[in-house]
């Protein structure tokens, strides 16, 4: 980076075309490493680029004048390039960078508004900025130096420092810094959302900076070694103050600075740190995660190191049963119409089409070895009638536990906190075995298994689900219909009769109670119930007629549902009120 002197002319005007030549030429002499990579790899000259930039600080009262500028430019560069094409020291320049700073004295505002100015060409790009001389002017010469040389801000806030007037007290002063980049690249590389609220506009500038909080010094950089990924050097925004004065001579004595970092939740981690190394100040990149040198985490730590309820041996077993191994190539002769990778594929699915993460997430797969014949004999292609007889008995026995009221194992066992009750346990039980049951309905034989469930539990299958059975609209309405005829019938009948119970007493009990109380009739293994809506309520109703009990006496005695207590306390009450004859 060169600044080349102002030559006057006649009438006080600057001869702009001559510094701009000036800056061309020296943009065509190569520097040393350029010089460098064309002497070692003389074959591969024409990788080397030659890119550059010039800055013309200058005042401009017009738009022609901005023209003018650019289409000089312009030509004298393509002027040069064919005289560095033609001699071996020098080199075309690629690309050339024209960064146009005008210059407006205070007071009066610019005539010419900021605007976009299309590129020159594909080897000619122009900036043009207007800057008002006074304070202004520094800040924006910051931010083109951070843009140029790829750097970046970091503000030291909260470092405190004693008073020159009183030695006793303290307070805390902020100090900037300037680095490259790179050393904000582990904590901007998130997701933009999340690292925003790192970034801040200091008062009087139009940069972003990054603001990292004083951490308690240490004195024994020599005697520790710090995890840390990167060092970059680092030089002070304003040198001169003593703020800034202060912290480097803290750091060339030896002392080294935590610096943290604030996070959106609230808490807050050592992410950098300043440190002397040969009389040079560095700002060193911490590692903020796990450490490469650590063993790796294991799947059951969770966030903060705390044990989670992952399906761990489960998910062991998951990768054992679809492990991928060589297999031969097909022949001529076999008939097999899908490929080694297809049936991997498909398998893989059928696998995974239910298969929960947590423990807390199911209660089916907590079980164990109470469900293990079942959940294993659903994966497979088909499956015969033994092994559907199999499933069906893992069936039956759940209902046998259910009914002599046995617990199930639960997730929360061993953790303080009131757990489901045994109903709502094996509730959610069946309405995720059906749930499994319906995702593997691969073959006639896996329907079987989902119908001795219905079964078992007096439900209809759906017409996905019930195979060749299909239920039409107009006779479930019909029979439905039906229904309720012979419902209004038997309602009467109890209530004349006076001795039995009403029809709708026990449909407000639940579901397990009734299956305990009166188990439901079993459909023999391997053939279909075949039982449409109307015999379900037929079924419904007797299982009701066997369960009828005397009715309660007062409401038998009532008039209009009301029935009057201690109808005897009025008799008694009258008696004692007759007056005595004389």
């Amino acid at each position: 980076m060169a600044l080349g002197p102002a030559k006057n002319i006649g009438g006080n005007k600057l001869d702009l075309i001559k510094g701009i030549k000036a800056a061309i030429e020296a943009l065509t002499k190569p520097s040393a490493v350029q010089h460098e990579k064309r002497t070692s790899l003389t074959e591969n000259a024409t990788k080397v680029l030659n890119k550059g930039r010039i800055i013309l600080v200058t005042k401009l009262d017009s738009e022609e004048e901005i023209k003018n500028i650019k289409e000089k430019f312009h030509g004298t560069l393509l002027y040069m390039n064919k005289n560095a094409a033609a001699t071996d020291n020098l080199m075309a320049i690629n690309h050339c960078d024209l960064v146009i700073l005008n210059l407006w004295p205070e007071g009066p505002p610019c005539p010419m508004p900021i605007k976009s100015w299309p590129d020159v060409s594909t080897i000619v790009s122009c900036e043009f900025t207007n800057i008002q001389c006074g304070t202004a002017l520094a800040p924006k010469l910051c931010n083109l130096v951070l843009k140029h040389y790829d750097l970046a801000s970091t503000t030291v806030t909260g470092i405190p420092m004693k008073e020159e007037q009183n030695a006793s007290s303290s307070a805390n002063y902020d100090v900037e810094l300037f680095h490259p980049a790179a050393a904000h690249a582990a904590i901007l590389k998130g997701i933009p959302s999340e690292t925003a609220h790192l970034k801040t506009y200091r008062e009087g500038t139009d940069y972003e900076t990054v603001t990292l909080k004083w951490c308690t010094p240490r004195s024994n950089a020599s005697m520790e070694l710090q995890h840390c990924s990167s060092a970059y050097r680092i030089t002070s925004v304003d040198v001169n103050s003593r703020p800034s004065s202060c912290l480097t001579n803290f750091l060339l004595n030896g002392r080294w600075v935590m610096l943290e970092m604030p996070r959106k939740s609230g808490s807050k981690v050592i992410s950098h740190m300043l440190a002397c190394h040969g009389g040079d100040i560095y700002i060193h990149t911490m590692y903020t995660s796990r450490s490469i040198l650590e063993d790796p985490p294991s799947i059951s730590e969770g966030c903060g190191g705390r044990v989670t309820d992952y399906r761990i041996p489960d998910f062991g077993e998951l990768i054992k049963a679809n492990k991928l191994a060589p297999f031969p190539a097909p022949t001529a002769e076999s008939e097999e119409s899908l490929t080694p990778l297809e049936r991997s594929k498909e398998q893989l699915n059928r696998h995974t089409k239910y298969w929960p993460i947590t423990l807390s997430s199911t209660s089916l797969f907590n079980l164990g070895p109470q469900i293990e014949p079942l959940a294993a004999l659903m994966l497979e292609d088909n499956l015969t009638e033994d092994e559907v007889v199999e499933c069906k008995q893992v069936i039956l026995y759940l209902m046998n536990m259910e009914a002599r009221g046995d617990p199930l194992p639960s997730p929360m066992a061993g953790q303080r906190g009131k757990g489901m009750k045994r109903e709502d346990q094996y509730r959610a039980v069946w309405a995720e075995l059906e749930q499994y049951l319906q995702l593997h309905l691969h073959t006639p034989a896996h329907e079987k298994v989902l119908e001795c469930l219905m079964e078992c539990h007096n439900k209809a299958a759906t017409p996905e689900y019930k195979g060749d059975e299909k239920v039409d609209i107009d006779q479930a309405l019909k029979e439905l219909d039906d229904c309720n005829y012979v419902a209004d019938r038997d309602k009467a009948e109890f209530g004349s009769g006076g001795g039995g119970k009403h029809a709708t007493g026990d449909l407000s009990l639940p579901d397990s109670k009734r299956r305990r109380t009166v188990p439901p009739p079993l459909a023999p293994m391997g053939r279909s119930s075949g039982m449409n809506l109307l015999t379900l309520w037929e079924n419904k109703v007797s299982s009701e007629e066997s369960r009828r009990c005397l009715e309660f006496q007062g409401r038998l005695k009532s008039e209009d549902n009301v029935t009057k207590l201690y109808v005897n306390l009025q008799k008694d009450k009258d008696k004692d009120e007759v007056p005595r004859k004389k």
